[in-house]
Formats: structure tokens, C-alpha cells, sequence
């Protein structure tokens, strides 16, 4: 199963692949940075990041998205942008008919570096070592490719649950 990881925002959308193997073991596809241009308006920088999605969606072609869920900031300005590019990020995913999935920012560092306060350093650290990188991918799409391990090892214990078996 190919999951696609996307660390939304308007100014930097990560995304991050990697394609679960077995039950805990994962491969690393491909990540990267869709960066447009800061002086563009925000409706011209969402209208990329659209288009760079669906063109990382249609090459890579992913089963299932992960997504970093909503946080509150206490910026209401940067909340709202996270949301519009959460947003354009959804929305290619339903348009390419992919299921899904969210994960609170806590939950993601939890998974991939031990606990739930890591740093994006830290972070970034776990992911290069889990992906067997040579070199760290840029923070966003380092967060990218965490949601996606994230997603791969919570699909893992969902099918446990579902088959009745609880370790």
C-alpha cells in the first residue's frame, strides 16, 4: 500500500511517500516541498499547491492520504491559512477518490520520534533513520513523510484490532 503524506500550508506544502511493504515495515518513495511564490496572492499559491498535488497524486499514485489534522494557533491568520491549504489538500485527494485519514500534530510526533512534545528536529532525525535517508529531507517534507509513517503504523494496529488481535 502507497500512502501519500501531506504537511499542508500556503507558503510550504510537504508531501512524502512511502509504500508499506509488510505489517511494520514501509519503503520510502519520494518526498518534496511545493514552495510558490511568497508575493503571489494566497489564491494564486493554493491554485499551485493544487496543481503540484494532483501531479504528485497522478505520478506517485498513492491508495490512501494522510493529513496533519487541524491545530489551534494563537494566530487566528496562520489558522486560517493552515486551513485553506488543508483544504486544497483534501480536495485533491477527494477528487483523485483516495481515502483519507488525519492525524493530530501530538499523535504524528508520538509515533515517529517517542513522544508527543518532539521537536521538528527530532523529528526530522527519527524520519531520515526510519527511511534510511543520507541526508535529512527539508522539515516540511520531513513532517510529510512522518504523517505517512504515522498513518502506516496506526494502519497496523487498526488491522489488528479488526482481526481480533491486541498485543
Amino acid at each position: 500500500m502507497r500512502i501519500l503524506g501531506i504537511d499542508p500550508g500556503s507558503l510550504r506544502c510537504g508531501y512524502g511517500v512511502i509504500e508499506r511493504v509488510s505489517t511494520g515495515r514501509f519503503e520510502y518513495i519520494e518526498c518534496g516541498v511545493l514552495e510558490p511564490k511568497r508575493e503571489k496572492p494566497i489564491w494564486e499559491r493554493l491554485a499551485e499547491i493544487s496543481v503540484g498535488l494532483r501531479d504528485v497524486i497522478r505520478e506517485l499514485e498513492p491508495d490512501e492520504v494522510a493529513v496533519e489534522s487541524t491545530f489551534f494557533d494563537k494566530n487566528a491568520r496562520s489558522a486560517l491559512r493552515l486551513g485553506e491549504a488543508r483544504g486544497v489538500a483534501l480536495a485533491c485527494a477527494g477528487e483523485a477518490s483516495l481515502a483519507v485519514f488525519e492525524y493530530p500534530p501530538a499523535t504524528v510526533k508520538r509515533q515517529v520520534a517517542g513522544q508527543g512534545q518532539a521537536s521538528k528536529v527530532q523529528v526530522q532525525t527519527m524520519v531520515r533513520s526510519l527511511c534510511a535517508l543520507k541526508r535529512p529531507p527539508l522539515l516540511d517534507a520531513s513532517d510529510a513523510l512522518a504523517i505517512a509513517i504515522c498513518h502506516a503504523f496506526r494502519s497496523k494496529v487498526r488491522a489488528r484490532l479488526a482481526s481480533g488481535i491486541v498485543r
